[in-house]
């Protein structure tokens, strides 16, 4: 998958929707519990009510870890049951390592042989090391966290150089691009923090931006789009929570879908008034 690829995506479902399937096996319905395997039946039919109006779905693998050997399973029959069942689907792996050497490698291996995963997202902390083993894959992204969302991203992402006057998310994004091109390259930027999109966008104008924290954290999809989209969009917007628990009875997927549907109509308005003002 490339970058075109993505964006035709974008304009055949008018869409740029992410599903976050960060599923909790203490917040799932009740009743799923009974199931052999209640993580994959959860996000099997949370997958089949909203994949009609999304592009890509992101699942945080810390949600799957806890669970041990069983969620592991889990991830990796939610991962070949959406390529299986929903193929164009661009698929992340939300596991944001960083480390080098043979260790990055196993991880690249890990997500991109063992496990159909379309990009993962990676901590650049400790340099190029982190990434390389990734751009090794043809047809796969690396997604870089710059500018993330949390509370305390501030203690390091806004660091000021004093000599450039550089902030630290700027000089990530610089060496970013550095280590690949739009088809291997995307970055993290938080939904929270989207009145500085526009920094962002004055250093990576074409890359594709993977922005979470619209929703339950309290991010705007409308500063998201206003600050962040670019010719081609150039956003793939996640909400977790918003979607996947917004009902708990037996019509969670329904539910689901209901939340899904909703951002999607506001997203293909902002992909029409974004046409519309740049002809």
């Amino acid at each position: 998958m490339n970058y075109r690829d993505i964006y035709n995506k974008i304009v055949k479902k008018g869409s740029f929707l992410c599903v976050g399937l960060d599923s909790d096996i203490q917040k799932i319905p009740e009743f799923l519990l009974k199931e052999q395997d209640p993580l994959f039946e959860f996000n099997k039919q949370i997958i089949d009510a909203t994949a009609q109006y999304a592009i890509a779905y992101k699942p945080n693998t810390a949600f799957y870890e806890v669970m041990g050997a069983d969620g592991w399973r889990s991830l990796q029959k939610t991962a070949e049951y959406i390529k299986k069942n929903h193929p164009g689907m661009f698929l992340i792996a939300d596991c944001k390592r960083g480390d080098i050497g043979n260790t990055s490698k196993m991880y690249a291996r890990t997500f991109f042989e063992q496990m159909p995963f379309d990009a993962v997202t990676l901590s650049p902390y400790m340099g190029r090391d982190t990434v390389a083993p990734f751009l090794e894959y043809d047809g796969k992204f690396c997604i870089i966290l710059a500018l993330t969302s949390n509370p305390s991203a501030s203690d390091f992402q806004v660091i000021q150089e004093k000599e450039s006057n550089e902030y630290l998310f700027e000089k990530t994004l610089k060496y970013g691009q550095l280590w690949g091109d739009e088809d291997q390259i995307m970055f993290v930027a938080g939904a929270t923090q989207a009145y500085k999109f526009q920094q962002v966008r004055k250093i990576v104008k074409d890359y594709f931006l993977l922005v979470p924290g619209v929703g339950a954290q309290g991010g705007s999809l409308e500063d998201v789009a206003f600050y962040g989209m670019n010719d081609t969009c150039g956003l793939i917007v996640n909400s977790s929570r918003q979607i996947i628990y917004a009902g708990s009875g037996t019509d969670f997927a329904e539910k689901s879908a209901e939340q899904a549907q909703m951002l999607q109509e506001s997203m293909k308005k902002m992909l029409d008034e974004n046409k519309k003002a740049r002809r």
